[in-house]
């Protein structure tokens, strides 16, 4: 079985839903991975998300891999692990980051500073949830990617189109994007635009592979 952290390596690329609306927010999910996004992070902030996570997983099976961000505490975490969720995304090195190891789920841990990121990889997480990746932009990455060559970063936060194709050469494993992939799908609009730039952020991660 390929690793979380092998598979975004190989996809670049972290869609990340945070809806307003249980129903609209699946949809969403589905519509992705039937675009060929084949990592799905359901915020913790979306009305139902453990529902909207386990409904995800029976309508995507092994198609794609679905987790939850915005995961804070041990509680969180086992309710994700009990919807079938697959790993955890924090916003911060948060009591999350033990709880998914303990649980045996990989961790995307958030974390800006050099002391938090170290943190957090001494914890266990799998990679660095770099958050919020815009306060700093590309050159913060290379910055830390100096002291911190084999601590995989994951940019979130702010990642246009543009920005995240220069993450990606800067080094990060993969980029993680919310609305400027999800615009209001997730509150239900439209799909055919979402699935247009679902298309535009498969390409430009297909060219940085």
């Amino acid at each position: 079985m390929t690793s979380l952290l092998d598979g975004l390596k190989r996809a670049r690329l972290l869609a990340i839903i945070r809806g307003s609306e249980r129903t609209a927010s699946v949809r969403t999910a589905v519509a992705l991975v039937e675009e060929g996004i084949t990592y799905l992070e359901v915020s913790l902030n979306t009305p139902e998300a453990i529902e909207v996570i386990a409904a995800v997983r029976r309508e995507v099976g092994d198609r794609a891999a679905v987790g939850a961000g915005t995961v804070l505490t041990g509680e969180d975490a086992a309710r994700v692990a009990d919807a079938g969720g697959q790993f955890l995304v924090t916003p911060a090195v948060t009591a999350a980051v033990d709880a998914g190891v303990l649980l045996g789920l990989p961790v995307l841990a958030g974390a800006m500073t050099p002391t938090e990121a170290f943190s957090a990889m001494d914890r266990g997480a799998t990679a660095i949830k770099l958050f919020p990746a815009s306060l700093g932009g590309p050159a913060y990455l290379s910055a830390l990617r100096d002291p911190f060559p084999n601590i995989p970063f994951i940019p979130v936060g702010g990642v246009s189109a543009e920005a995240a194709a220069e993450y990606l050469a800067r080094g990060a494993v993969a980029v993680g994007v919310g609305s400027p992939l999800i615009g209001d799908a997730a509150g239900g609009g439209d799909l055919g635009a979402l699935r247009q730039r679902a298309q535009e952020f498969l390409r430009l991660s297909a060219g940085a592979a």
